[in-house]
């Protein structure tokens, strides 16, 4: 029999097992700031990582939730002299949700759906992987995989970036179980996530006696706004948005301060480069006005590479073994994909679940599809091996 089609019996015959572990890791709600919630369904998944063969390792963390890393098949170069090839499997069990969330999105299965706060985005993903590794180990081909599971994703990854990155160094490939695209189409290429802040300071005056005395922080903004929306014609690829806005005291006194928050995302790292270029270097409308400009972009684009298109393509082949046909797209929210593709480590992303509504009430996946999408994780972690 053909090792793929043994792979996916085996996924498809554990689909009970495979639900049970996405529908554990839901009841224990983990938003990224509750580290104690986090480290609740934290330790729920260490368990389970060590029940199918894991050698797990807790990165203790102070402010966020500890992240998880499990090592499965051969021991690394640094405990017994092994030079086998290694993958990496990537993903985060924060969410978006608040504690009490399940009270208003509950658990269930519907009409071949799976519903729940971080089914999709992407505790599915993790028991994806799961159960990937465990057909893999089932058929004694379980190459050296290891797992990384962060804490933190939602909300910058500042305490997981020199870990994930460290790991995927070590690593021949970086698969991503975020959730897929519509159809279940991987994700080849995602925007690079940039924040600034834009802070405008004036000269304070009374708007009625004195306004020509005055030099308002407001106006200078509203000036520096209207040209950021500008800057998507410069290329396709860029998008900003100015998401919040803040200044001035009273309406009768000329606003001595005003700052923006600005989400910024490129495709391309020259995109990259161009904007923060010009976000840096503002000129000011009113001399009398001087501007701060603060943040940065902290996601990378992950860009489609080479590298990438030749892991799409040992993906392509495993899902065509399985009787799909897998389709590929860009998304404009980044991953910690970002990261590990800009290191130049070939990544594929989007190869968990398929379903929909990330950080929206309707979030679920498709309970039948779930197997399936383990047997093709299983096959190209075998293809790259």
């Amino acid at each position: 029999m053909n090792p793929i089609i043994r792979l996916q019996q085996f996924c498809r015959s554990e689909r009970a097992w495979l639900l049970d572990t996405i529908e554990a890791l839901v009841r224990l709600e983990s938003p990224s700031t509750d580290k104690a919630a986090v480290d609740r369904c934290g330790a729920e998944l260490a368990k389970r990582l060590d029940a199918i063969g894991g050698r797990v390792t807790k990165l203790a963390q102070t402010g966020r939730g500890d992240h998880l890393r499990a090592e499965f098949g051969p021991a690394g170069p640094a405990e017994a002299g092994h030079h086998d090839k290694q993958v990496l499997l990537l993903g985060h069990f924060d969410t978006v949700w608040p504690v009490g969330q399940l009270d208003k999105m509950p658990l269930a299965q519907s009409n071949g759906r799976l519903h729940g706060p971080g089914a999709f985005d992407m505790k599915a993903g993790i028991g994806v992987a799961m159960l990937a590794v465990r057909a893999l180990l089932e058929a004694a081909a379980c190459p050296r995989v290891v797992m990384l599971w962060t804490t933190d994703e939602e909300i910058g990854s500042g305490t997981s970036r020199a870990a994930l990155e460290e790991e995927a160094r070590r690593s021949d490939a970086v698969l991503v179980l975020e959730p897929s695209l519509p159809g279940g189409a991987v994700k080849t290429s995602r925007k690079g996530v940039g924040t600034f802040e834009i802070t405008a300071r004036g000269v304070a005056a009374h708007a009625g006696l004195d306004p020509d005395k005055g030099a308002s922080a407001i106006h200078e903004l509203a000036h520096q706004i209207g040209r950021l929306r500008r800057l998507p014609k410069q290329s396709r690829g860029i998008t900003v948005n100015v998401g919040t806005i803040a200044g001035g005291t009273r309406s009768n006194v000329v606003a001595e301060e005003a700052k923006a928050l600005v989400d910024v995302r490129a495709e391309t790292v020259d995109e990259m480069n161009m904007v923060d270029g010009i976000l840096r270097h503002l000129q000011v409308a009113d001399a009398r006005v001087s501007l701060d400009i603060s943040g940065g972009f902290d996601r990378p684009p992950l860009e489609r590479t080479d590298k990438v298109v030749r892991l799409l393509q040992l993906a392509k082949n495993v899902a065509r073994e399985l009787g799909q046909e897998l389709t590929e797209g860009s998304a404009g929210g980044g991953s910690d994909g970002n990261f590990t593709a800009a290191l130049g480590v070939p990544t594929l992303d989007g190869l968990g679940p398929i379903g929909d509504g990330a950080h929206a009430l309707h979030e679920h996946v498709i309970v039948d599809a779930l197997p399936d999408r383990a047997a093709l994780v299983a096959g190209l972690i075998q293809s790259i091996s």
